[in-house]
């Protein structure tokens, strides 16, 4: 088989063959295809959109170009969870070990952030010492101990998709649909699970800001994912605005333990999120049949303090101290710098734009531009006040904490942008627009 022979049937319009994507994806993997020839092939496939099966085949090549994870040896059923990113979306750290409490395995492959959209990775390693990069046969022992482990993707699973995403992103075809499914689930698939929940978000924050683009992407990742045979359904979520109260690693982390930890309150919009997001999970792995009772179920969790504990299992387990439950205020301070944005009127937090605020989180060190730059686990910014929330003038909205007076000066000069207060109450909005099966 030829590589020109490929890119010139794909940029003809024809279907490729399973064989022809096992080539391609063989070639990413090995460096046996130049990449000027992978891009040409990436270029046929954006002009020449794959339908369903090529999307299909192509995630299945990828997913075998490398080493297969095989939880096999666990009984249970086995389920995971994407989120195609947001600001303040630091719901996996907090459903992992809540899901795993219901009597199902959570291997939770994450990623790291870039650009405004933080990454499960990073904020993990906000706690001293957590370790992400876990060899594969402690994947397994920690799997069969705790039913939950969170890693990241280790360099022999789905190294074809490694391949093509940093030329997709240098050849102008990150906007490909079936290119971008393929690259989401290959991952997935490879991960050896049996059923998997996406939660696609749409607004400023989202990848795909608009809802229509959303909801393509979300059928475009179920109906891919069940002809690869996986159970799989997706939540259109809620993305213009922040989601909790916190913005950045450290401040993330804190707030999921003190969710964990039976604080409905601290942010009712992550709590709402977080056990819908469980219940389908659970629904999905088929342990459970109806949606009352896995709610009520995750609830008691939660209440009884199995959720906590079983977090507080999980980071030890992983490295990082039990304090990160025990005294979660104190282990995670934040950075030195502070500065506390104040309402300049009575009225009521009408908006704050997600993407901005995501983006003075960067400013402030709490995200990264390329995969080189350093985070500040400390840096971010907490939410005092929401939108809907009514505000005096001299109330604090939020507080915003960097390490460097420059980049304070600069998060905050952006961060102002996001807020916008009106004398009357905005509409409440629904976090979960749309649930498609």
């Amino acid at each position: 088989m030829r590589m020109i022979d490929v890119i010139i049937k794909k940029r003809s319009g024809k279907v490729l063959t399973q064989d022809e994507f096992d080539f391609v994806s063989q070639g990413a993997a090995k460096g046996t295809i130049p990449d000027y020839q992978l891009s040409a092939f990436l270029m046929a496939c954006f002009l020449n959109p794959l339908n369903d099966k090529e999307t299909a085949m192509l995630t299945k090549a990828m997913a075998h170009s490398g080493a297969r994870l095989d939880f096999s040896a666990t009984k249970l059923p086995k389920v995971d969870k994407h989120s195609t990113g947001g600001v303040g979306d630091g719901i996996s750290m907090a459903l992992a070990p809540l899901v795993a409490c219901a009597g199902v395995a959570v291997p939770m492959m994450s990623g790291r952030g870039l650009g405004h959209t933080g990454g499960t990775l990073d904020k993990l390693e906000s706690m001293k010492n957590f370790e992400v990069r876990v060899p594969v046969n402690l994947i397994y022992r920690q799997i069969k101990k705790l039913n939950v482990c969170m890693f990241g993707q280790t360099k022999d699973l789905a190294p074809a998709d490694k391949k093509l995403y940093s030329l997709r992103d240098a050849t102008g075809t990150v906007e490909s649909r079936p290119l971008i499914v393929a690259s989401i689930l290959s991952k997935k698939y490879a991960e050896g699970v049996d059923s998997l929940l996406m939660d696609v978000k749409y607004g400023s924050g989202a990848f795909m800001q608009k809802l229509e683009d959303s909801r393509k992407l979300a059928h475009s990742l179920v109906s891919t994912a069940k002809l690869l045979g996986l159970k799989c359904r997706a939540l259109i979520t809620y993305m213009d605005q922040p989601l909790g109260r916190a913005i950045g690693n450290g401040n993330e982390m804190m707030q999921t333990v003190l969710i964990l930890k039976g604080d409905k309150q601290l942010a009712p919009d992550f709590y709402e999120l977080l056990l819908e997001e469980a219940v389908n999970m659970l629904l999905l792995s088929g342990k459970y049949k109806d949606a009352k009772k896995a709610r009520a179920l995750l609830e008691e969790k939660i209440e009884n303090g199995e959720a906590a504990a079983k977090l507080r299992e999980m980071i030890k387990w992983q490295g990082a101290s039990p304090e990160a439950i025990d005294n979660p205020t104190k282990y995670f301070k934040p950075a030195k710098l502070k500065y506390e944005l104040k309402a300049d009127k009575n009225g009521y937090v009408e908006h704050i734009d997600a993407k901005t605020a995501g983006m003075a989180g960067v400013l402030l060190g709490a995200g990264r531009n390329t995969m080189e730059d350093k985070i500040d686990y400390g840096a971010g910014i907490w939410l005092h006040k929401k939108s809907g929330d009514a505000v005096k003038k001299g109330d604090v909205i939020a507080a915003l904490y960097a390490s460097d007076k420059k980049r304070l000066e600069t998060g905050v000069e952006l961060f102002k942008k996001a807020v916008k207060l009106s004398a009357k109450k905005p509409a409440p909005y629904k976090i979960v627009k749309e649930v498609i099966k």
